[in-house]
């Protein structure tokens, strides 16, 4: 038994310290599982939702009991009766010196001058302005998201063209050093290549810094441990042809964006917040019910030291006749908070217009990139090829070598930065029409 549970560790173990391997879509599953914004998010949800249950629950009548024991002095004298008739007083009741008191309380609002009713709307569309942000905020973690990764992609494939490239530069070396032993090229060529070649090594390790930087901010953004083994599975980038149309763009945006939806909630919220404050105009009608349990009960004359019960039941009206200005103030306070969302949500469909037109200028610039990239690239490869052949011909220096070499690496590196950048921003565009990009 020992030994299985043992091997059980073992294999768990090896497990554990295995590398994860994660694609786009599951980095994000994992991100938005992790993701701490969107837990304060969802706690401000549910926090807005019981506001509408507290708000809710003052339609109903509220029910109270009370308690009070209450011991008079003993120097408290008996209740008597002076008459003219008598020379002495006469005692009606003794003092009772423990007093004890139940209440049992009921109270029904009839009416609070529309102050509940909009509280409750109010809460509500709070609400329904929490959900709003709340989905921003998985939006806008799915984007840290994408960022993080086609970064971790970006620096693992820089690193691996320089790879490529010092294998390519070893390679030259091995031919330039044969050449050399035959006098077919000087020392100086030799010792070009071999700079060329330390300056590629130091570029491939600034490149592997740059990984495991990328790696860490990954790992961050997930919320994995800083230095977890973790890889990423990518699909071969492509960039197809932008067509959209920009009003269509922008339309679909106003319509779909959580932040224009949660700050039209907020601004019906004001609104209400601004009848609740004129509700001390009207007055407020209540429906009450007592009953007592006490001992001595003062409803019972005279007063005896023993246990009796008694009940009401009355209408309570409450109006605040004059209270100095303080319903207006209130008032005041909302409508101007009121003023001042609605100029907010007029400010944030004019910023929103920019982002997408930004958006969308960036996603075309990119495409264009991604095809001049593309073309470099096929020649500049011609290029290396040519030049690889002439040298090995001894009809290229190495100089020419190195300078095809080097525009071919730059080359590599723009398409894939080209191609990285048209998917974000291919994104980006997704995210500011409101698109779910999760």
């Amino acid at each position: 038994m020992k030994k299985i549970i043992l091997l059980s560790l073992m294999m768990i173990s090896v497990l554990y310290s295995q590398t994860q391997k994660l694609t786009l879509q599951e980095s994000i599953d994992l991100g938005l599982q992790n993701n701490k914004d969107i837990r304060i998010s969802q706690s401000k949800m549910k926090s807005s939702d019981a506001k509408v249950s507290e708000v809710s629950s003052m339609f109903l009548p509220q029910l109270k009991f009370m308690a009070n024991y209450t011991r008079l002095s003993d120097n408290v004298p008996p209740f008597e009766v002076v008459t003219p008739f008598s020379p002495m007083p006469i005692k009606i009741s003794d003092p009772v010196l423990n007093n004890y008191n139940l209440r049992l309380s009921l109270q029904q609002p009839l009416f609070t001058g529309f102050k509940l009713s909009s509280s409750k709307k109010a809460a509500e569309y709070n609400f329904n302005a929490a959900e709003s942000e709340y989905s921003k905020e998985i939006n806008e973690a799915a984007m840290n998201i994408h960022i993080a990764f086609w970064n971790y992609y970006r620096a693992q494939e820089v690193r691996d063209l320089l790879v490529s490239s010092l294998k390519q530069i070893e390679n030259h070396l091995k031919d330039t050093k044969n050449f050399l032993d035959n006098g077919l090229v000087t020392q100086n060529d030799y010792l070009k290549l071999q700079v060329q070649y330390s300056n590629t090594k130091l570029q491939l390790i600034e490149a592997e810094n740059n990984l495991e930087v990328a790696r860490a901010v990954f790992n961050k953004t997930l919320g994995l441990p800083l230095e977890s083994s973790t890889e990423i599975a990518a699909e071969k980038l492509k960039a197809q042809s932008v067509e959209y149309d920009l009003e269509d763009l922008i339309n679909e945006a106003k319509a779909n964006r959580d932040e224009i939806e949660s700050l039209a909630f907020k601004l019906k919220s004001t609104e209400e917040n601004i009848t609740t404050a004129r509700s001390s105009w009207f007055p407020s009608v209540y429906l009450t019910g007592n009953y007592y349990y006490s001992n001595p009960n003062t409803r019972f004359q005279p007063l005896t030291d023993q246990w009796n019960d008694t009940w009401d039941v009355g209408v309570t009206l409450s109006w605040d006749i004059w209270d100095w200005g303080l319903t207006s103030s209130k008032t005041t306070q909302a409508q101007e908070l009121s003023m001042q969302t609605q100029a907010s949500l007029e400010k944030l469909n004019d910023n929103i217009e920019v982002e997408v037109y930004q958006s969308y200028l960036n996603l075309v610039k990119s495409k264009e990139k991604v095809d001049v990239s593309k073309l470099s690239l096929e020649q500049a490869s011609e290029n290396y090829r040519i030049t690889s052949e002439k040298y090995n011909e001894q009809l290229a220096t190495s100089t020419d070598l190195i300078d095809a070499e080097v525009s071919e690496l730059q080359a590599a590196t723009n398409l894939t930065s080209s191609l990285i950048e048209y998917n974000l921003a291919k994104v980006r565009l997704e995210k500011a029409i409101g698109k779910r990009i999760y």
